[in-house]
């Protein structure tokens, strides 16, 4: 590179990846989102791979910055390009005057293009064919590109170089000696015609020991953490990552995972381990969630504490394996047969994956009831940088307690809900009376019985205790005034693009603020006083609008509510929400009072 290049000090950038699933370019990304997270970075991913063994297209996209990121980015500074359906594809994704760095090998720039664009081309499959001494496979070009994108940014050379021994360490050693080779080849690469380079500012925050790390990651740690020895699961994606760390940690902590033969017998396995006296926990994705749903109806039955996690991909049937959607929210919230309540929540990102595996396993054991963790593929696949947690506090033994009762009954209808302690089989009861557990309606000690009065009082016990833990849920705070002419209302993954949105909004004048939920059910106390300050109430969401113009949360609020303010603002697409969409759509909702009426003569012409 020209020493003569000019040194530009920014504070954040988008860097999009387009090739093939093939290519490497999500451990390209990976390896720079890493290296942001370990600089004291702020770092957000977002990735698109096919759902075909064969692959094709895909893209990785990085936003790291010296400030907070909260979304992905809607426009790339710099796109790379390995193919001409790369370029084309994504060109349209790169601001104007951005950075195209493409294959020279593999692609030809559109000349409609040139004069938007600072085109580099860069023969990148030769020169990576050159580093690894003439061979014909160009195997590697993802890491002499990556060496390119480090120059350019002058990122930390040492850093990406360790985090590559750790990737490629424990292979074969020339598979690691290949993997620097074609890095430094392309850091070393000349790339007169950049005019500048770039250097991130630092951080404004004091620098903090992060760690990094994807959803599914977090949701596996945070399980461990919080005390869950034995796991079981049929393989699904995008569920299949969380399952992999479990099998490959949990014995590590004298712990085991099975990968059973299907989703029922996981979920039933599952259930034994819970009743047994540990809460065990179970996931899949929306398919196999539906094949768990009578087996949970006997958890809720039985009242045994289970986590259950769910990663949303694209429905209905086998739909979008590999891409977003938040459409299994009613599935989770009324799957099962008749009235099983059961607790919802929803993490907001990566970090939040972690602290909600916590609480899920928490508020399982209080109440005694399966809980449902609505992750989605965006988050379970997204990189984040965060702060380290703090294990030696959050780490909990929740071995199993034996110590002798007097009597037991595990359906006591005269116990407060979630101040009893659960005696697990294997326990001294004093009393000589051992209860029973089964998917029948039962007396207080498990005994089958058909009674109406005992269905009855049973029926309103189990639903009691999600009513006593609504009552002790925080009131989730409002961004922005707590009154106003809209309240955008989101969920999941779409926490960090709502609230940028509503920043963007409000520094443009406009009266907007801003709500996320993670308890979906039950719903926290308080939203009736939020929801009183506005004009306007939009749940943004990624799932359809349904028959009736709104989604499956604002559903929810409007049968809870009854506020025919409450509308959705819906995509199904696949992708993630960009911040521009949300903005649009709020603006052309007239009803929402962001977009003045027009003049009378107009509405009359």
């Amino acid at each position: 590179m020209s020493r003569e290049a000019r040194v530009s000090r920014i504070s954040n950038a988008v860097i999009r990846i387009a090739g093939n699933s093939q290519d490497g370019i999500q451990t390209m990304g990976g390896l720079l989102a890493r290296l942001a997270g370990r600089s004291a970075q702020e770092v957000m991913t977002f990735m698109t791979i096919p759902s075909t063994i064969s692959g094709g297209p895909s893209i990785f996209q990085v936003h790291m910055g010296s400030g907070e990121v909260l979304s992905a980015g809607d426009e790339a500074d710099v796109l790379l390009a390995f193919y001409q359906h790369s370029y084309e594809g994504h060109i349209g994704a790169l601001k104007p005057g951005g950075i195209v760095l493409y294959d020279s090998d593999h692609v030809t720039p559109n000349a409609a293009w040139l004069p938007r664009y600072h085109h580099v081309g860069i023969p990148i499959s030769s020169r990576t064919i050159e580093a690894f001494g003439g061979t014909k496979a160009d195997k590697g070009k993802n890491l002499f590109a990556l060496g390119v994108i480090a120059r350019i940014f002058d990122l930390n050379e040492t850093k990406l170089e360790a985090l590559m021994s750790e990737r490629f360490g424990a292979r074969d050693e020339r598979v690691l000696q290949n993997a620097l080779a074609a890095f430094r080849a392309g850091y070393h690469h000349s790339t007169g015609n950049v005019l500048e380079t770039f250097q991130f500012v630092e951080s404004p925050d004091q620098p903090r020991r992060q760690v990094v790390m994807n959803g599914n990651e977090a949701l596996a740690y945070g399980l461990i953490a919080a005390g869950v020895r034995f796991g079981t699961a049929y393989p699904i994606t995008p569920w299949s990552d969380v399952m992999e760390i479990l099998r490959r940690e949990l014995p590590n902590y004298g712990g085991t995972f099975v990968q059973c033969e299907d989703e029922l017998a996981a979920i039933s396995m599952a259930n034994g381990a819970s009743y047994a006296g540990r809460v065990a926990v179970t996931g899949s994705s929306g398919p196999g969630l539906s094949l768990k749903m009578e087996s949970l109806g006997w958890a809720v039955m039985a009242e045994v504490p289970l986590v259950v996690i769910n990663i949303q991909r694209g429905g209905p049937s086998t739909g979008l394996p590999t891409q977003v959607e938040q459409s299994d929210l009613n599935l989770a919230c009324f799957g099962s047969h008749g009235d099983a309540p059961r607790v919802v929540l929803a993490p907001a990102d990566v970090e939040d994956c972690f602290y909600t595996a916590i609480e899920a396993v928490n508020l399982a054991r209080q109440y005694n009831v399966p809980v449902l963790v609505l992750s989605d593929q965006a988050i379970a696949s997204r990189i984040e940088a965060f702060p380290e947690p703090d294990l030696e506090r959050l780490c909990q033994d929740i071995s199993p307690d034996l110590t002798p009762v007097a009597d037991y009954k595990p359906y006591d209808l005269a116990a407060i809900p979630g101040a009893t302690r659960r005696v697990v089989p294997g326990t001294p009861i004093l009393s000589g009376r051992y209860p029973v557990a089964s998917g029948l309606e039962h007396d207080e000690y498990g005994h089958p019985s058909g009674a109406p009065q005992l269905h009855r009082a049973m029926t309103a016990r189990r639903r009691r205790k999600l009513q006593a833990l609504a009552a002790t849920l925080p009131t989730p705070q409002v961004l922005g005034p707590p009154e106003g002419a809209l309240l955008l209302v989101g969920w999941g993954s779409t926490r960090g693009p709502i609230r940028e949105a509503t920043e963007r909004a409000r520094a443009a004048g406009e009266s907007v603020s801003a709500l996320h939920l993670r308890h979906l059910h039950p719903l926290p106390p308080g939203l009736e006083d939020i929801f009183a300050g506005f004009k306007a109430i939009r749940v943004v969401e990624m799932n359809d609008e349904g028959l009736y113009g709104y989604g499956q949360l604002a559903g929810l609020l409007r049968a809870r509510y009854c506020l025919p303010q409450i509308r959705g603002i819906n995509k199904t697409d696949g992708l993630t929400w960009k911040v521009r969409e949300i903005l649009e759509r709020a603006r052309a909702d007239r009803d929402a009072g962001l977009r003045p009426e027009p003049a009378t003569a107009e509405r009359h012409a």
